[in-house]
C-alpha cells in the first residue's frame, strides 16, 4: 500500500513536471495571456476577503443632494427689491453690460449653443428648452429670405398671483435691455417689442429710461456695442387683458387687432409678428441669458436637478408670514422655500390647507402633498400640478378652499376671449356650478357632471386658457371632494332635495305632475326630507 502510495505521489510530480516543461515551450504572447487569466481569477477572491473583513461602522451610502440656500453672489437679479440705483450707472457697477460686445461677437450659434447647454427653459410657464426654441428662427438659409425678424418680449403679467416680471422691471431693467440685445442676436433678430401691461406704469416708465440710456450710449441702435449688428428696442403698452400673455394674441393685439390667439401652424417662428418670423419670450426667460453667456452654461446647469436646471424667480403670496419674491435655486422642496423665505405658514405648518405651488391655471396640493414635492417642472407634474410661473399660492385652514376655486373660475370666465365655443361655453357653465357649489346648492351627481365639462374644454380650444379654467377644478375634486360633499349633504339637510341646475324641489308649482327625470327631482339620496304631494281635490 505504501509503495502504491508512493508511486502515485511520483506519477503526479512527473505529470507536474510535464505540465511546466510544457507551460515554458509556449510563446511569450501564450504566457502572459496565460498569466493575465491567473490574475484575474484571483482577484475576486482577494475583493472578497477584502469585504468580508468590512464591519458594518465602514459602509457608507451616497449622500443625498439638498438643493436651496443659493448664495448672493449666485443671485442673477441683484436689484430685485429696487434697493440701488436702476439706471445705467448702477447697473452697470452691479455687472450689466460687461464684455457685451465679445457675445455678440462669438456668433449666433455659440449663443444659442450656450443657451442649450444650460438647461434653461422657459420661465413664463410652458417650461420649453429655451436654446431650441431661439433656434427655430435659424433655419437652414435663413439669410435668403428677405423679411424682418423680431424678438418679442411677453411681459403682460396677468396671472393671478405672479409679480416677478414686474420686479424685474423696476429694478433689473437693463437686464431686460441687454437680455434682448444678446437673445436678439442670437435669433438674427432686427428688433424687438416689449410687450408691457398696460396697468405697470411705473415699469413701463423704468424700462423705456433703460432703452434710452442704452441708445445714448450706443448700446443698442446702430452698431449695437461697436459690434457691428444693428439692434433697435420698442415698448408696447398692453390694456389689460389676460388673453395677451398667450404668444399669438400678444402678436395680435400689437399689430392693432383684437387679442385673440390665432390658429397654429404657421408658428410665429414662420409667420409672427407682422407676417415675419418672430420668437416670443417670457422677461425672466430674456434677462438670464447674458449672464449665462457671461458666467457660462456648466454654471448655471449646476444648480436643480437634471432637466431642471438654473434658478428661477419664486413669488410667494397668501397665509406666509413674510410674503417675498425671492430668487432660489431650481428644485428646492417646496416646505423649505415658505419656512425659509417666507417665515413659514401663519399659524404652523399643520395648519396649512393647500398650495397653489405655479399660479392660478394650475391644480391645488394638499399639505401631504406640499410636504415633500420639489419646486420644479418634473416633480411637480409627478404630483399632478405644474410649476406654472413660479408665483406659489399659500392657503391655510381659515381658507374657503371651494369659494377660492370659484374665484378662480369667474376670473376665467369674465377673461375668456369667446373666440372657441368649449371655452366660452364651458367657463360660463364652470363658475356658475362653482358659485352654487359654494353654498351647497346642488345635487352630489353635479360634481361629476362639472368634471365631465373641464374634460371637454381641456385640450379642445385654440389657446389653453380653457385648459387654465379647467384645471383648479379638477384639482380641487381630486383632493378636496369630500368637503364639497359635505356641503351638498348640509344644504339638502336643511333645505331639502336640489335639483340639476340648483333649483330646489319644492318651488315646483304643480307637484301632481310628473317631473322629467333628466332634473334630477325623482333621485332619493340619503338625507333627504322629502315633500309630500298634495291630495288632490274630491272629483
Amino acid at each position: 500500500m505504501f509503495i502504491l502510495l508512493q508511486r502515485r505521489r511520483s506519477m503526479s510530480r512527473i505529470g507536474a513536471r510535464s505540465l511546466v516543461d510544457s507551460n515554458l515551450e509556449l510563446n511569450s504572447v501564450e504566457a502572459a495571456m496565460l498569466r493575465a487569466c491567473r490574475a484575474s481569477s484571483s482577484a475576486p477572491r482577494a475583493s472578497t476577503n477584502a469585504v468580508r473583513q468590512r464591519g458594518f461602522a465602514t459602509v457608507q451610502d451616497t449622500p443625498v443632494r439638498r438643493y436651496g440656500g443659493l448664495r448672493d453672489q449666485d443671485r442673477i437679479f441683484t436689484n430685485a427689491y429696487c434697493r440701488h440705483d436702476h439706471g445705467i450707472k448702477g447697473a452697470k457697477s452691479r455687472g450689466d453690460w460687461h464684455r457685451t460686445k465679445d457675445i455678440l461677437l462669438k456668433g449666433d450659434n455659440w449663443i444659442i449653443q450656450t443657451i442649450k447647454d444650460s438647461g434653461l427653459r422657459g420661465r413664463g410657464g410652458a417650461g420649453f428648452p429655451s436654446g431650441l426654441k431661439w433656434s427655430f428662427m435659424n433655419k437652414p438659409n435663413w439669410q435668403a429670405d428677405k423679411r424682418p425678424r423680431y424678438l418679442v418680449v411677453n411681459a403682460d403679467e396677468g396671472e393671478p398671483g405672479t409679480c416677478k416680471d414686474r420686479e424685474i422691471m423696476r429694478g433689473d431693467p437693463h437686464k431686460l435691455v441687454e437680455g434682448c440685445l444678446v437673445a436678439g442676436r442670437a435669433m438674427n433678430a432686427n428688433a424687438a417689442y416689449i410687450y408691457i401691461r398696460g396697468e405697470f406704469y411705473l415699469e413701463a416708465q423704468r424700462v423705456q429710461q433703460a432703452i434710452d440710456e442704452a441708445y445714448k450710449e450706443g448700446l443698442i441702435g446702430k452698431n449695437a456695442c461697436g459690434s457691428g449688428y444693428d439692434f433697435d428696442i420698442y415698448v408696447h403698452r398692453g390694456a389689460g387683458a389676460y388673453i395677451c400673455g398667450e404668444e399669438t394674441a400678444l402678436i395680435e393685439s400689437i399689430e392693432g387687432k383684437q387679442g385673440k390667439p390665432r390658429l397654429k401652424p404657421p408658428f410665429p417662428a414662420d409667420v409672427g409678428l407682422f407676417g415675419c418670423p418672430s420668437t416670443v419670450a417670457n422677461v425672466e426667460t430674456v434677462a438670464v441669458a447674458p449672464t449665462i453667456c457671461r458666467r457660462g452654461a456648466p454654471w448655471f446647469a449646476s444648480f436643480g436637478r437634471e432637466r431642471n436646471q438654473g434658478t428661477k424667480l419664486f413669488c410667494i403670496s397668501g397665509h406666509v408670514n413674510n410674503p417675498c419674491v425671492v430668487e432660489e435655486e431650481m428644485s428646492i422642496p417646496l416646505k423649505d422655500l415658505i419656512e425659509k423665505h417666507c417665515g413659514g405658514v401663519i399659524g404652523g405648518w399643520d395648519n396649512l390647507l393647500g398650495i397653489v405651488p405655479g399660479g392660478s391655471s394650475v391644480p391645488i396640493l394638499p399639505i401631504n402633498k406640499c410636504s415633500e414635492v420639489l419646486m420644479d417642472y418634473d416633480s411637480l407634474k409627478d404630483a399632478q400640478s405644474g410649476l406654472g410661473t413660479g408665483a406659489v399660492i399659500v392657503m391655510n385652514k381659515s381658507t374657503d378652499v371651494v369659494a377660492a376655486i370659484a374665484r378662480f373660475s369667474k376670473f376665467y370666465k369674465h377673461e375668456s376671449c369667446g373666440q372657441c365655443t368649449p371655452c366660452r361655453e364651458g367657463t360660463t357653465w364652470m363658475m356658475n356650478m362653482m358659485n352654487r357649489l359654494v353654498e351647497g346648492q346642488a345635487h352630489q351627481r353635479e360634481i361629476d357632471m362639472l368634471l365631465e365639462i373641464t374634460k371637454q374644454v381641456e385640450g379642445r380650444t385654440i389657446c389653453a386658457l380653457g385648459d387654465a379654467a379647467a384645471w383648479p377644478i379638477q384639482g380641487l375634486m381630486r383632493h378636496f371632494r369630500p368637503e364639497v360633499e359635505a356641503r351638498i349633504a348640509e344644504f339638502r339637510k336643511l333645505n331639502g332635495p336640489v335639483m340639476f341646475g340648483g333649483k330646489m324641489l319644492k318651488d315646483i308649482d304643480d307637484r301632481t305632475l310628473a317631473l322629467p327625470d333628466n332634473l334630477g327631482g325623482n333621485l332619493v339620496e340619503d338625507g333627504d326630507r322629502y315633500l309630500k304631494a298634495p291630495t288632490p281635490p274630491p272629483a
